[in-house]
């Protein structure tokens, strides 16, 4: 393993020390274990808190969403593991204002086990909560069983629009249905060229050769749809563009945002081949793209490989996303 470390069981703790420290003027560590992220500067009395939480492992996602216009707090745990069902309450808390928090996050088993446990736990609180799940890769489960799907960088736009409309001033029903609205507008793909490391493990998450690629592999390294030789990036792209078509038709006349996403490795020069493919096929399906987004929103350590969104918008989404956000990863506006 080569990495640039010191203890691995601090990696993440230290992590989030230098994280904090760099950005001050938008992070702030909260609660006895310091593995929740709040904003530095907290929302005005009265909005709606949003809140989110996962596996280390994956920056931006979760921690760096954390800012004006996006989440309220984050719980993160250990490199690809769950935070604990206490860390989720104490988010849950710094973000409470009176008006309810919303739990945007990913459909992974310990996620969802923890933030029920952590609902109990501040319900004895008053404090009110609501829920929206992450399901948007078609490549984990077919369209039939989409609620069995894993959630991954579509929750980038569900985080941005919530928190459009939590800072518009919309009570936590409203806020609520503007997440899963957008929930419900992304499908996404991903295709792996190399594992990750987690350096409590020590080793790779699998083992592909040099030669090989798997398609519609996962941000934790599960499972894909296939693995095979490594194909040219309009091949690569081609198909992750049929699989998300298919799963989502687009039709002239729509208004659609893509994300073309880096898993951690792969250069921003890569990402841009990816891209040409993919705008080519939308305007070949007679769509407008609105605010592209290129470059790396959601990781798996270093893993080389990407993965593609599409958001369909409609008017409320197309101005939630285009609303102002700032956070030490992305700003608009």
């Amino acid at each position: 393993m080569k990495k640039i470390l010191n203890n691995p069981e601090h990696y993440v703790d230290e992590m989030l020390e230098g994280l904090v420290a760099a950005h001050p003027e938008y992070y702030r560590l909260h609660g006895d274990g310091g593995k929740v992220v709040a904003r530095a500067k907290p929302g005005k009395d009265g909005k709606v808190g949003i809140v989110t939480g996962g596996g280390s492992g994956h920056l931006p996602v979760f921690t760096g969403y954390v800012g004006t216009g996006l989440l309220d707090a984050c719980a993160i745990g250990d490199v690809f593991s769950s935070p604990s069902a206490e860390q989720m309450a104490d988010a849950i808390r710094v973000a409470d204002s009176a008006a309810g928090v919303l739990r945007l996050y990913g459909n992974y088993g310990g996620d969802v086990m923890n933030f029920d446990m952590a609902g109990e736990l501040v319900e004895f609180e008053d404090i009110t909560c609501s829920t929206v799940l992450l399901a948007d890769d078609v490549a984990s489960a077919p369209r039939e069983e989409h609620e069995k799907r894993r959630g991954v960088a579509g929750m980038v736009y569900a985080f941005k629009m919530a928190g459009a409309a939590a800072e518009e001033g919309r009570d936590l029903e409203g806020v609520t249905a503007v997440a899963q609205k957008a929930a419900d507008a992304c499908r996404s793909i991903g295709a792996a060229l190399s594992p990750c490391t987690v350096p409590q493990a020590g080793k790779p998450t699998f083992e592909i050769a040099d030669d090989e690629m798997e398609m519609g592999m996962g941000i934790h390294g599960e499972p894909g749809v296939w693995r095979g030789k490594l194909q040219t990036a309009d091949q690569i792209a081609g198909e992750m563009m049929d699989r998300l078509l298919a799963d989502m038709p687009i039709s002239s006349g729509d208004r659609v945002s893509v994300m073309v996403n880096s898993l951690g490795a792969t250069p921003p020069e890569e990402l841009y081949i990816l891209y040409r493919t993919v705008k080519a096929r939308l305007e070949d399906a007679g769509a407008t793209i609105v605010m592209p987004l290129v470059g790396r929103y959601a990781t798996s350590m270093e893993m080389a490989g990407a993965s593609f969104t599409l958001c369909k918008l409609d008017e409320e989404l197309e101005s939630l996303l285009q609303a102002p956000c700032d956070c030490a990863f992305w700003r608009v506006g």
